[in-house]
């Protein structure tokens, strides 16, 4: 599920409907990885100073966990359409979302590790967010956006254009989960590598929330409530 990782670290706009930002956001990848031996635990910068390493609790590492597990059921959701519609349109969508999304979990996943940190704490999720109200789990449902066990179950039954119009809602719901709790991260970071993932998610989902809205429309359905 990988992908050539070339040209540049910004977020691209929307240039069509059969590639929406994974190219962007998959070549960020490139850049902000290259900040990665910066992060390592115990490590130092270039000028020789000490490096301070996310701890367990904070909203790096936090974030890092989340957002993780959100986009991998986004990357699951993907994978179920793309098998359920032969519609060209749709399954460049999911496959966009599938590339995109596994590869800044993998980035994710591996900054926990050069850390020091686990990939899970078994803390409440997004608690390092400091909301005032936290988000009741129910039926595999985590957090804000994620669809249900029982959502996944039907689309799994659904085929042809009754599939995409159920993908296509489910996803505008969870792309607009994501994008509070990355701009969530934002407003709290004290990572800049961290921070410009976040930001490009912001953008990336929030330009796809569009597009997926008109897909919907053309196919005469609207978002859930």
């Amino acid at each position: 599920m990988t992908a050539d990782l070339e040209a540049t670290a910004e977020a691209a706009p929307v240039r069509s409907r059969r590639r929406v930002w994974w190219p962007a956001a998959l070549a960020a990848a490139v850049a902000l990885g290259l900040g990665v031996p910066a992060l390592v635990a115990g490590g130092s910068s270039a000028s020789g100073s000490s490096v301070v390493v996310p701890v367990n609790d904070s909203p790096e590492a936090g974030f890092a966990r989340d957002m993780s597990a959100h986009h991998q059921q986004a990357v699951d959701m993907s994978f179920i359409v793309r098998d359920r519609t032969q519609n060209e349109e749709v399954r460049n969508l999911a496959f966009d979302i599938i590339n995109t999304q596994a590869n800044q979990r993998g980035m994710m996943m591996g900054w926990l590790d050069q850390w020091g940190l686990p990939q899970s704490n078994g803390t409440t999720p997004m608690a390092w967010m400091k909301m005032d109200h936290t988000y009741e789990a129910h039926d595999g449902s985590l957090m804000p956006g994620m669809a249900t066990n029982t959502d996944l179950a039907k689309l799994r039954t659904l085929s042809g254009k009754d599939a995409e119009i159920f993908y296509l809602q489910l996803m505008i719901r969870h792309h607009t989960g994501g994008v509070e709790m990355a701009q969530g991260y934002v407003d709290l970071s004290s990572n800049a590598v961290e921070k410009r993932l976040a930001e490009s998610m912001v953008n990336g989902q929030r330009a796809e929330i569009d597009l997926i809205t008109q897909m919907l429309a053309e196919r005469g359905a609207k978002p859930l409530a």
